[in-house]
């Protein structure tokens, strides 16, 4: 049998493998009814498209976005319980490149129930409103037999007071919020905490799926506590301002669940803004926006008593999403743009990368530097009909200044790269988060608040190279992706 024959063989029994999959996992939730809304819908009386585009959810029209900054509070108090999951199976273009497949590549071309979420959201008051999340991932842990433990914990919570003044002279809403995740409270999905919002399940045969990828964000991380303030002015002008600090004492239940080893410990309070001009006219909406947050950060599981655990995070980006939103047709064009600007801890520095050396196996690699700078671009266009059928295109780019502190493969003093001192995989080889590449999105949403997708991404740069990037042969397009899911929220 000819190489092609072999090649055209095994390709249409792996399409045969994704389509079978692809329905079992729809039929999961088809025979279901969409009567049971989830609780906003419930609570405005409008159905799922009312609030998010063509029905994609969490992604807000002008009415969710209103919803929102409001505080949750249009409509009547009703039962504030809500429930969503994901299932999916993932297949990585190349596992043989590794000693470990089993570890490096788990649950590979598996369909799984990957995780669940409960949110108690909704109008407490004429102006208090919340949205509370907690989400049990099924395979949080792996244990060392291979089998895998789940768990839940603490996921986004936004609580907010807001008020509405509106009259002949001017339109103006002011609130405040107190959540966990700088930018959770945004109403704009090319915020950091929204942008990459479709869940990626913990197994790492979804390592490389566009989710788990790069996304412009801050380096302060979730799990924190802080308070902003915010307005709109006159539908034209976005305001807000806050602070946040470590989720402690009476906020300790922001990182509730969250691994001791996983939490983040933060110095002092920290600043985050945010500022942005949008505009309405006819079925189009724009806004264009800046947004940024200072952070001085303990380095993950360390002694917060020790100031050379402390490091800093220096975070401005720009973002933009226009919006025609017409029936049938709904189009979302988003592009985010983040600078960011790392210094380390004295202690990082000190404890330097592996014992690396250059291919000669005597002269040490360049010494690391005390800060790093990178950047990272993304851009997404969506297009949904009948909000039923969809399709996007995504393309991401991430580059940043060689730093030797990252450097996660080498080579030994015998000028060999072996895994005893090197990461397979996911190994850095140069010291360069350089990342860049493509994904192909198509899903159908059967019914309001279900869709069933299939998401394809593509390498052609990782780890700041394109070819042998961890230094064990493995190359960025070895790295593509493709991820097949259904969510559900109810």
């Amino acid at each position: 049998m000819s190489r092609l024959t072999t090649q055209i063989k095994n390709g249409c029994s792996t399409m045969a493998v994704i389509a079978l999959s692809l329905v079992a996992l729809g039929g999961l939730w088809l025979p279901l009814e969409a009567q049971a809304l989830p609780s906003f819908a419930r609570q405005t009386g409008q159905n799922c498209v009312a609030c998010h585009a063509g029905g994609q959810f969490p992604e807000l029209t002008p009415y969710g976005r209103m919803f929102k900054l409001t505080g949750y509070t249009i409509g009547e108090r009703t039962i504030p319980f809500s429930v969503m999951g994901v299932a999916g199976v993932s297949n990585v273009a190349d596992r043989t490149k590794t000693d470990a497949p089993d570890a490096d590549f788990q649950k590979n071309f598996a369909p799984i129930l990957a995780s669940g979420s409960l949110f108690i959201a909704g109008k407490v008051t004429d102006n208090i409103g919340a949205f509370v999340q907690t989400t049990y991932d099924n395979y949080a842990v792996t244990n060392a037999n291979g089998s895998f433990s789940g768990h839940s914990q603490a996921d986004n919570m936004d609580f907010r007071y807001a008020d509405h003044i509106a009259d002949g002279k001017r339109d103006w809403i002011y609130g405040i919020s107190v959540n966990n995740n700088p930018s959770v409270s945004d109403p704009w999905n090319t915020a950091a905490a929204w942008m990459q919002y479709v869940p990626v399940p913990s197994p790492t045969s979804y390592q490389f799926a566009d989710g788990a990828g790069t996304y412009p964000g801050f380096g302060s991380g979730g799990n924190i506590a802080g308070v902003t303030a915010y307005t709109l002015w006159n539908k034209t002008i976005y305001a807000e301002l806050g602070a946040y600090k470590t989720a402690s004492q009476g906020f300790s239940f922001m990182r509730a669940g969250i691994p001791q080893a996983s939490r983040t410990a933060l110095s002092g309070s920290n600043p985050y803004w945010r500022l942005a001009l949008t505009r309405e006219w006819g079925p189009h909406n724009l806004m264009l926006g800046t947004l940024g947050m200072t952070a001085r950060v303990f380095d993950a599981a360390t002694d917060i008593g020790d100031p050379g655990n402390l490091g800093r995070f220096r975070n401005n980006g720009v973002d933009a999403q226009y919006q025609y939103l017409l029936d049938p047709h709904t189009v979302t064009l988003q592009a985010a743009y983040m600078r960011q600007v790392q210094t380390y801890s004295l202690n990082a520095i000190a404890a330097g990368p592996a014992g690396f050396f250059l291919a000669d196996g005597t002269t040490p690699i360049d010494p690391v530097h005390q800060s790093d700078t990178s950047y990272i671009f993304r851009v997404k266009a969506s297009y949904i009909y009948q909000a039923k059928y969809g399709g996007s295109l995504g393309f991401f780019n991430k580059t940043g200044t060689t730093n030797t502190l990252n450097q996660t493969s080498g080579f030994d003093s015998s000028g060999q790269i072996t895994s005893a001192d090197s990461t397979r995989v996911t190994g850095n080889l140069s010291g360069n988060p350089a990342t860049r590449g493509l994904t192909y999105e198509a899903f159908w949403m059967p019914k309001q608040n279900v869709r069933i997708s299939a998401q394809y991404t593509a390498y052609n740069m990782f780890n700041g190279a394109t070819s042998n990037y961890d230094g064990f042969g493995r190359n960025a397009k070895d790295n593509n992706t493709l991820f097949i899911y259904a969510w559900i929220a109810y």
